[in-house]
């Protein structure tokens, strides 16, 4: 989500990747001053890797119960990805999409 690679960040946090890849499926446990060794190596809070955990299904709403959008909007895998595609296409199409978006965003 913050455009590091797995060895990137065992490079910042000094163990080797494969340990990063074991953290992220889950097969060895992560300690908490590993945690924040990782935390500071991405430059993100503790918290980070903690929202969306008060969630019945684990993933927070996009919006509040106003149809607001949240702040942290961009901690969402798919938000980000969004933005990620979006600016991958050339400016005068992005535009044009924007448009649109917007559009039927004031619509709904």
């Amino acid at each position: 989500m913050v455009g590091m690679t797995q060895q990137q960040l065992a490079q910042k946090v000094g163990i080797k990747f494969q340990q990063i890849q074991k953290y992220e499926t889950g097969m060895n446990r992560v300690s908490a001053s590993r945690l924040w060794d990782i935390a500071d190596a991405l430059d993100v809070p503790v918290a980070f890797f903690f929202e969306g955990m008060d969630q019945p299904d684990g993933d927070a709403p996009a919006t509040d119960n106003e149809g607001s959008v949240r702040r942290d909007i961009l901690a969402d895998r798919e938000a980000l990805e969004l933005v990620r595609s979006y600016y991958a296409i050339p400016e005068t199409q992005r535009r044009r999409l924007f448009e649109l978006a917007r559009v039927l965003s004031d619509v709904a």
